[in-house]
Formats: structure tokens, sequence, C-alpha cells
């Protein structure tokens, strides 16, 4: 039986009708909760809370009323009608904030047999996400002659069939009709970043050139429009083909309108093989002239997915961890990393190579081959690694290419948040996307003890929503919002595998968006 019990007093206004949601050839039991009133009460009795702050558990009930949790403290008798949850032996914590996805599509529809949610996310205890992550995002680049298709690697996102974004208003609107902001802005659980990438896609012609006078203003009038609608920054992807040709300057230049407006710079490096402790001083050096004597308050940095990647950076995760140290003296910056020793983007041979093994994720010419070992698919298709490689593209991979000491050194850091990373529109993706949040707490907490649980929590909760300037986040306190996650520690587990990457994590009781219950386990709902 679930550690989590459910009970009522009184006559809660409905209860959730079980299910089972189908995704791929995977089947998780669960319920879902869409009650859109914020106007029940909700209490979480007997659980241990850790309120995301770093400060010690302690035993507590929390009750949740309008959307807000009402109190936290010792509360013996529930209110009328208000439904009741026992947490007995679960840990009751603010819902963890994911902070670097590829969820710009999720949010709008959900993934694939997620009947229209982002359960990915849900079934883990992420209640808020970060979008727009590496440089592209789906506004505001749209199909247009002579560019039909969207250039990589906004196409990591979808077909063109997704890019119907001419500006960022817009899919602040397609947000607030999918109910995943409260009021159509970044002040509910969709934070939205403008791409770097998008912007070149849309304004500039020659993407192999840095960008001319007129398309950087035309740019730069375009971020101003996003930050306007409501984007928390900026983000770029350096490394990727619509960006590698971009000046310094021309990132700078952007990079100042972010800043100047108090948000954030969110940097894919430009390499993170051989090249990227150039790459960490390029991105150093774009912050320091960016920021000068005219950012505001919550200018930040942020430095995306860090990872020692190839042969000759493994285990050289102090010297980085050092470097960006030296850094957060004059730069406020954070950074995110996920608990896995491969990462997955696009097809490309400078990762290949770095790589003891590539999986292929997905590709457009032969989607049959997506899930196998590259040399495998390269063996059916009866060509050598490096030809198949070409042959699959457009596609994407994954790579083998870190060292687990160097993963578990980053995740430690006290700046380190935690982000998935996970791409929803790949065939066959990476197991992070649906099991990261679990396999960090079990791993760092449980399992290697490389971090306290209240550490572990901070800086998956309060920390990024410091960093992304979320006021009334990642915390359990009152008056703050009711994103809240109940789980188990000794029964939390990832299940997905690169076999079975669809498979959804246990160990996760309950979660609460806004004070309604957006995700419960099975055996987890409100009686009559």
């Amino acid at each position: 039986m679930s550690a989590l019990r459910s009970m009522a007093r009184g006559r809660p206004s409905r209860i959730a009708e079980p299910l089972t949601i189908r995704r791929g050839l995977h089947e998780a039991p669960a319920f879902y909760f869409k009650d859109r009133s914020r106007g029940r009460m909700t209490l979480i009795r007997n659980g241990t809370v850790v309120d995301g702050t770093g400060g010690p558990a302690r035993r507590a009930d929390v009750l949740v009323s309008e959307g807000r949790i009402a109190a936290v403290g010792a509360i013996p008798r529930a209110p009328d009608g208000a439904t009741a949850y026992d947490a007995s032996g679960a840990i009751v914590a603010p819902g963890f904030i994911d902070a670097h996805t590829h969820d710009d599509v999720a949010v709008l529809e959900g993934s694939a047999g997620d009947s229209g949610s982002n359960a990915a996310k849900l079934s883990q205890g992420a209640t808020t996400v970060v979008v727009g992550n590496c440089g592209f995002s789906l506004a505001p680049w749209t199909p247009r002659p002579g560019r039909l298709e969207p250039p990589p690697p906004l196409g990591i996102l979808g077909g063109a069939e997704r890019f119907v974004f001419p500006g960022f208003p817009a899919y602040f609107e397609a947000l607030a009709r999918a109910d995943a902001l409260a009021d159509g802005r970044a002040s509910g659980h969709t934070v939205v970043l403008c791409g770097h990438s998008s912007l070149r896609a849309a304004r500039v012609a020659d993407l192999g050139a840095p960008a001319r006078p007129g398309e950087l203003a035309a740019m730069e009038r375009d971020l101003e429009e996003a930050l306007d609608a409501g984007c928390a920054g900026l983000s770029a992807g350096l490394a990727y083909p619509a960006a590698l040709a971009s000046s310094a300057a021309e990132v700078t230049a952007l990079a100042r309108i972010a800043f100047r407006r108090g948000k954030v710079f969110a940097i894919h490096l430009r390499n993170e093989y051989d090249g990227v402790w150039a790459a960490l001083d390029e991105a150093f050096a774009i912050a320091r002239e960016a920021i000068g004597a005219s950012a505001e308050p919550g200018a930040r940095l942020v430095l995306s997915h860090q990872k020692c990647a190839g042969p000759g950076n493994r285990g050289r995760a102090d010297e980085l961890l050092s470097r960006i140290d030296r850094a957060a003296r004059d730069i406020p910056l954070a950074f995110d990393a996920y608990p896995y020793d491969a990462g997955s983007t696009m097809l490309e041979a400078e990762s290949a190579r770095a790589s003891r093994r590539v999986i292929v994720t997905w590709s457009r010419p032969h989607p049959e081959l997506a899930g196998l070992d590259l040399r495998e698919a390269a063996d059916r298709l009866g060509l050598d690694p490096d030809d198949a490689l070409e042959a699959l593209k457009p596609g994407g991979g994954a790579y083998f290419h870190m060292d687990e000491a160097d993963v578990d050194a980053i995740l430690s850091h006290p700046l380190c948040m935690v982000g998935s990373d996970g791409l929803p529109a790949d065939a066959s993706p990476h197991p992070r996307l649906y099991g990261t949040f679990p396999r960090y707490l079990s791993r760092m907490v449980r399992d290697r003890r490389l971090l306290s649980l209240e550490e572990a929590v901070r800086k998956a909760t309060s920390l990024p929503a410091s960093v992304f300037s979320l006021p009334g986040k990642g915390v359990i306190r009152e008056g703050a919002d009711a994103d809240i996650v109940v789980f188990r520690p000794d029964a939390l587990a990832d299940l997905a595998t690169w076999q079975e990457p669809l498979r959804y994590s246990v160990g996760v009781d309950l979660a609460l968006r806004g004070g309604v219950v957006a995700w419960g386990a099975s055996g987890v709902s409100p009686l009559r």
C-alpha cells in the first residue's frame, strides 16, 4: 500500500478517475486530477517537511488554500470540506524546478501518450520547467521562402509545423490557452527563454556569417518584445550551426539587453570538448562586458549542462569548478547539470568521436533505426560508422562521453541546479526525460551520500527559483505558491532505460501545482 493514504472531511467536489497511460510499449498506472478549482482546501498531514531553503527537515502538516500555502505546522483537524492526505513516512517538499528543458511543445500539448499534460515531468515531481534553452525556442522564427525547414538546431523541437509563432506574445497566448501558465505570463509554471538561434533564423540571411548591423538591430527589437511578453531572459547555443558564426560582440549586445532588464543569459558553450576552456573564458568575457554598470538586480549568467566531456577532459571536474568559482567572484552566475554520464543532441561527428558509445535517438531519413547503437545502425545500412552518421541526418544521438565521478562532483557544487535537458520530440529519447529528479535524489542522497536531503532539495527548488526570479516558488512556507511534491525517499527510482526510455519513475506519490493535484501515483486518490 502507498505510504500516502487519502482521507477526506466532508464531500470533495470530485474524485480522480483512474487511468492507464500508454507511451510506446510501456503502461504506467496513474491518477490525474483535473479539478481546476483553486478555492478548495487541501491538507497534507504527518509528513516530513523539507522546505527548500536548506534548513533542517521537520515534521509538520501543510494546508493549501486558494493556490497558496496557508499554514505550516501542527494542524490537528482538517477544515470542513478540505481534502486530506496522510503523508506518514514521506517527504513534503516544494515542487521541483527543472532548470533546463526543451519542453517548449510539451507544455502546450503534452508529450505523446501523456493525455495532454507534461506527465514526463510531473511524475518526477517537477512542477515548473524552463524552456527555450540552448538558443532555440518556438518563436520568433516561422517557415518562410528560402527557409522552409527549421535550421539546426531548431529541428530538435520538431518539424516546421511546430513553428507557428511569429513572436513571443503569440507563444504566451498559446501557453495561457493550454493552462500551462496561470495568467499568460511567466509567473506560472513555465519559464520561457528567448533563443538566440531562433532570433538569427528569423532575421539573419546568412546563418554562416555574423549578423550585419541591420540584422542585429532587428534581433534586438525582437528580444525586447520577447522580454516585454514575459520571457525570463535570453539563451544561446554557440556550438550549433545557426549560431556558430555569431561573433562575441553580437552575443554581448543581446545579453546586455537581458541583463539591463534584470534577466538571465543562459549559454550552451561554443565547445564542450577540447575547446571547452576557451569557450568558458568566452562566456565569462561576454557576461562581464554585458553586465557592465547597467545591469539590474536579477541579471545572471547560467552555464548550461556543465560537464567534462571527451577523453581529454575526463577527470577534470575540479578544474572546471575552480574556474567557475573564480568567475563567480565578479559575475552573478549559476549552472545546471543532469545525473547521467551520457548527453544527447543532434547527430554530429565531433560528439561521436569524443564518445565511448553513440545511440541513435531519432533520424528523419531512417526512423526505423532510432534506439540502435550507431555501429548496429551502420551495419544495417551497410556503411562504416562515419558514413552512417551522415546518412542518418537530420537526426539525434546520445553520447557516452563523461565519467560518473565528474558528474557527481559537478552535481554536488552549491551553484549547480538540476536540469533534465530531455528531448521530448525524440523517437527514442535519453532516459533523463523521464528519470532525472528521482535519479538525482536517489543517487546523490540515498545511495552515494554526497548531499544531504535538505541540500539536494534546495538545489532543485529555491536555487533555481532565485536564479530565474520566481518569487513564491521553491519553498514551503506560508504565503508561497502551493507547488508541492510528496515522495518516499526509499522508494524513489528512475525506471527509464536506453531500451525502455519512456518508463515513468516511481516514488513520487503526489504533485500539486498551484494548489491543484496535477499528479497522483496509483492508489493515491481522494475518497468520496
